[in-house]
């Protein structure tokens, strides 16, 4: 049986949350799920960096995975990050994506203290072992412990560890890994504005925070790149790269809930502390995706 499960474009979900700035906004979310199918994504990633699961209570969390799983109902896949600081939570969370059916199980690795590549190895090997669905690696090296392609290639070999979000601009890399297993892991694109980028270097799919208020645009660059379009795809992603660049300056997860509003899908503010855009700032952030060229026509 295939490896390659994901393929195309899944917008890396944002969660919206309520006034409170905790509670799942269940309309909301179901709102923003209906215009992602309308634009054609191939499947989504919830409740992970952008959707903002590690912050999120564990009740909140198992919340929003059964919002999506029951609105989409299988018309597209859903992977559930169901990473947590606290190992047996993780596994909870594991068996609860599984048996609401949720499509995979994703997980970055564990934070803060030393681990060493045998506790990685572990970790992952106990979270898939949990569960009988697959379960993808979140490989993001700005956030967490560096990961070699020879580390990933070891915990490919464990049953139903399927594939892995790249999040790094190593695509050498990412290369190696495509070789060390030999094609067989699913390797899905994490960096919105080099998906053209990763898609050359093997990867099989992409998933990212800006598709949630770019979706189309996402999907032209791997249309055009599957077709054999170079130029057309080059050219795509150097336009949504003018806008990521301005949401970067503003912080992504804030700015794209921001840029989310102003598209008619008021999906709250990101979790506190992170920044919440009113005011001045507001007319900043507008003024600057403006002259980016977002909305686009």
């Amino acid at each position: 049986m295939s490896n390659i499960k994901f393929t195309g474009i899944l917008p890396a979900f944002v969660t919206p949350f309520c006034e409170d700035n905790k509670t799942v906004n269940e309309e909301a979310a179901k709102k923003l799920l209906d215009l992602h199918l309308e634009q054609g994504a191939n499947g989504f990633y919830i409740v992970g960096g952008t959707g903002e699961g590690l912050v999120m209570g564990r009740e909140e969390r198992e919340r929003m995975c059964e919002i999506c799983v029951n609105h989409v109902a299988k018309r597209k896949p859903i992977i559930d990050h169901i990473a947590s600081m606290n190992m047996n939570e993780a596994i909870e969370l594991a068996k609860h994506a599984e048996r609401v059916g949720a499509d995979a199980i994703a997980a970055v690795p564990p934070s803060f203290f030393y681990y060493s590549e045998d506790d990685i190895f572990n970790y992952y090997k106990k979270l898939a072992d949990s569960v009988s669905i697959p379960m993808i690696i979140y490989y993001h090296p700005a956030a967490q412990k560096d990961m070699s392609a020879k580390l990933i290639a070891r915990i490919f070999e464990i049953d139903n560890v399927t594939g892995v979000k790249w999040s790094s601009n190593n695509f050498f890399e990412l290369m190696k890994l495509k070789d060390m297993t030999h094609g067989e892991m699913n390797i899905i694109n994490g960096p919105d504005e080099l998906l053209v980028t990763g898609l050359a270097a093997g990867a099989d799919a992409g998933i990212g925070s800006t598709y949630n208020v770019m979706l189309p645009e996402f999907i032209k660059i791997y249309d055009y790149f599957k077709s054999g379009q170079m130029d057309k795809a080059l050219a795509a992603q150097m336009k949504v790269n003018r806008v990521i660049d301005a949401l970067l300056k503003f912080e992504v997860i804030p700015s794209v809930k921001h840029a989310l509003k102003m598209m008619g899908h008021d999906c709250g503010t990101a979790t506190f502390p992170m920044k919440q855009y009113v005011g001045s700032e507001a007319d900043a952030l507008e003024a600057a995706l403006k002259e980016a060229g977002w909305p686009f026509n």
